[in-house]
């Protein structure tokens, strides 16, 4: 069972800036990790791709958080975290991280459980 428990939501003003983490663990077989993600949704809307982190360290980012926002790991491979500043009331939403790569034979695709940004204007 592979698990991905994100934190370091909150309420920030706008302009302001948070941190979020994500830690990806598993136990009982051989686990790696190919591709951490995190992702957005606001009420009323769909979830949509923030910024990508490979095992190569190669980051992709969605255009409305260039030069905003950037995911980086830390503390290995296990861990990973956005940097968010100049934060926008349009950034308010549930930030899901995701992770994807190999537990024992088989791959996985798993979700945390979310962490509420709220921006205030």
């Amino acid at each position: 069972q592979v698990q991905v428990v994100e934190s370091g939501g909150g309420l920030v003003q706008a302009g302001g800036s948070l941190r979020l983490s994500c830690a990806a663990s598993a136990s009982g077989r051989s686990f790696s990790i190919n591709v951490m993600s995190w992702y957005r949704q606001a009420p009323g809307k769909q979830r949509e791709l923030v910024a990508t982190i490979t095992s190569g360290g190669i980051t992709n980012y969605a255009d409305f958080v260039k030069g905003r926002f950037t995911i980086f790991r830390d503390n290995g491979w296990n861990t990973v975290r956005l940097q968010m500043n100049s934060l926008k009331p349009e950034d308010t939403a549930v930030y899901y991280c995701n992770a994807e790569g190999r537990y024992g034979i088989r791959r996985y695709n798993d979700w945390g459980q979310g962490t509420q940004v709220t921006v205030s204007s």
